[in-house]
């Protein structure tokens, strides 16, 4: 019923104001980045560290482009210099350990 009324107003609208809505609610839709406290990120790390060392699978949810993200695989690279991680996956993805929110080992 509430998509029926959505699409019978819209076609009444100008096109930048049916615009403006579709960003609207795509930004209601935004997740904001947690904080985490000390211990969750020396456990990530103590993780990351078991991962590498003993060539572990590992499952990490960060954070980009205002949205969670999930990423499997093994970790190829730790670079504490520049902070971030890289995972050998289809995508080879780069992770920044400020995003980093949770690690799991498989």
């Amino acid at each position: 019923m509430n998509e029926r009324g959505t699409i019978k107003w819209t076609s009444l609208m100008l096109p930048e104001h049916v615009q403006m809505l579709n960003e609207w609610t795509e930004e209601d839709n935004w997740k904001t980045k947690p904080i985490l406290d000390e211990q969750q990120i020396e456990e990530n790390s103590m993780k990351l560290q078991l991962a590498i060392h003993n060539n572990l699978t590992v499952e990490i949810k960060h954070y980009k482009d205002r949205y969670f993200h999930m990423a499997k695989g093994k970790l190829y690279k730790i670079d504490i210099v520049n902070k971030y991680i890289k995972i050998d996956n289809e995508e080879r993805t780069k992770i920044n350990l400020n995003d980093l929110i949770d690690v799991a080992i498989d």
